[in-house]
């Protein structure tokens, strides 16, 4: 069985340090957060950028829904569209969509909102050569036309069904004037939104600081936020999280490992909650020599590979909560998520059989690529080398594993994908298996299949095509799915927070009691 105490770090090793790791600048806030007007939070990454468009980091995410708006908001208690920068929308056919726009909104510079930033923004992110990250997002999108100053059509390549969902989500509105005055490398720097926080201080690599946008249009599903500000620190040690949540430095972290949220349950004046989250894990394989000949190629390898990882027993001892082994290459929820697929239980007895079938009655050696839960990871080649398979582990930070992914450099790699948020399954399935930089399958089938899934505005022929992919990629195991996570969330109680199934903190939404 695994040993827990691998994984995460012991909360009085954080009580021991807690003294020494508060500065100047965070006492001065915590002292301001006594009056309920500063929310500290801590998470571990650094943003690669301010742009939302210009990383798919979760951090980034949370950041972006935050400082910008999109023309809709999915509403996380009940799933439903609303209107943020837009009040209507109609599909005028399969492939042109129309907007009315909200009026009366300002751009945290001032700058008035209207259809020339939704024209500029969607025909900017459109083209290719602008580099969005990731492409997926946008890749549906062939531009946006001027109807009248509060009008706008969004023109589709093609028929995709799952637009009002990306509408909702990651696709933030810029304004015209100040993107085409600093780029959008400017704009990754000094940010410039509608959101319901404007960016007021930033020290790379640091801190970065958010103060209630007090001219936030009132029409907004995000509401009027209630916090005044929001001091958002960069504190990548987990220990150092611990210390600073402790001794009053943050208010509030999350990703907390489950051993370390049970310790920190037994403490008065902190809340611990847990939710479910739509990532999920898995363990991808170049079965199409992209990274050149490897025993990853017979299929029979893979089977073993998926029959040696003990799942139930990571899920059970690490991630506990409310995750669950997942077998199909997308989250339960998303639309089009067929579960009937063949499966593969934990049996190294099997796994040694079909390895030795194969021709590696030994096993083999492998490098193995990976950039976040050391722990899980360092169970995996536990698991692995007891059926003889051998992996030399490849850690890298997620932009370097990121790039090496893309350029067909990764034999076998374990990774995570949370879709944006996006509850549908081409935010995730088609942006790992439709041929492109991501693909190490390259399945004609499964290609085909995909692209009518993410076409059709039919759902029962959507479902169809799904299911028939996701079958087959499970046949294959071009993919091990392994297992959903779950977010533990530790703060103050003396904050009212509610986290969502999507994984994006809503600060906004949060309050002081």
């Amino acid at each position: 069985m695994m040993n827990m105490t691998a994984y995460g770090f012991l909360i009085c090793s954080a009580v021991a340090t807690a003294a020494t790791v508060t500065g100047a600048v965070t006492g001065a806030m915590a002292a301001e957060d006594t009056q309920g007007q500063v929310l500290t939070v801590a998470f571990p990454k650094e943003l690669e950028t301010l742009n939302a468009y210009g990383t798919n980091t979760r951090e980034g995410i949370v950041l972006s829904r935050h400082i910008w708006d999109g023309l809709l908001y999915r509403n996380p208690q009940n799933g439903e569209y609303e209107g943020n920068l837009a009040t209507d929308w109609e599909w005028i056919d399969d492939i042109t969509l129309e907007f009315t726009l909200r009026e009366g909104v300002k751009f945290h510079n001032g700058e008035p909102f209207d259809a020339d930033d939704v024209v500029f923004t969607f025909n900017y992110i459109a083209d290719p050569a602008n580099g969005v990250i990731p492409q997926r997002n946008v890749s549906w999108i062939k531009g946006a036309q001027k109807v009248s100053e509060y009008k706008v059509r969004l023109l589709l390549k093609e028929p995709f069904p799952a637009a009002l969902e990306f509408l909702a989500g990651p696709l933030a509105v810029f304004p015209d004037e100040y993107t085409r005055t600093v780029g959008f490398e400017g704009m990754g720097r000094s940010p410039v939104g509608t959101g319901p926080y404007r960016l007021t201080g930033y020290d790379t690599g640091v801190q970065l600081v958010l103060s209630r946008n007090a001219d936030y249009h009132p029409g907004s599903p995000k509401g009027k936020p209630s916090i005044e500000t929001i001091v958002w620190r960069m504190i990548p040690e987990k220990n150092t999280q611990y210390a600073e949540l402790l001794s009053g430095g943050v208010d509030w972290i999350w990703h907390v490992p489950a051993d370390q949220a049970e310790r920190f349950k037994g403490m008065k004046d902190l809340t611990v909650s847990n939710e479910m989250t739509m990532r999920i894990g898995y363990l991808g394989f170049d079965a199409s020599d992209r990274y050149g000949p490897t025993p990853f190629d017979d299929i029979r390898v893979r089977k073993a590979v998926a029959h040696a990882i003990n799942r139930e027993g990571m899920v059970s001892a690490l991630l506990k909560g409310k995750s669950v082994v997942v077998n199909s290459a997308c989250f339960p929820s998303q639309f089009g998520c067929e579960q009937d697929v063949v499966s593969y239980d934990y049996d190294p007895d099997k796994a040694r059989n079909l390895l030795a079938e194969a021709g590696y009655p030994d096993g083999f050696e492998t490098s193995f690529a990976a950039y976040r839960e050391r722990g899980y990871v360092e169970a995996m080649m536990a698991d692995l080398a007891n059926v003889g398979i051998n992996a030399s582990l490849d850690y890298l930070s997620y932009p370097a594993l990121r790039k090496k992914l893309e350029n067909g450099e990764v034999p076998f790699l374990f990774m995570t994908y949370a879709s944006y948020s996006i509850n549908d399954v081409s935010a995730i399935t088609g942006n790992f298996f439709d041929g492109g930089v991501n693909d190490y399958a390259r399945d004609p089938k499964v290609i085909e299949w995909l692209e009518i899934g993410d076409t059709v505005t039919d759902p029962e022929r959507r479902r169809e095509n799904y299911s028939l992919a996701l079958k087959r990629i499970a046949e294959q195991v071009y993919w091990l799915p392994l297992f959903s996570y779950n977010a533990y969330y530790v703060y103050t109680d003396k904050l009212a927070f509610t986290p969502t199934a999507d994984e994006i903190p809503r600060f906004f939404s949060a309050s002081w009691k």
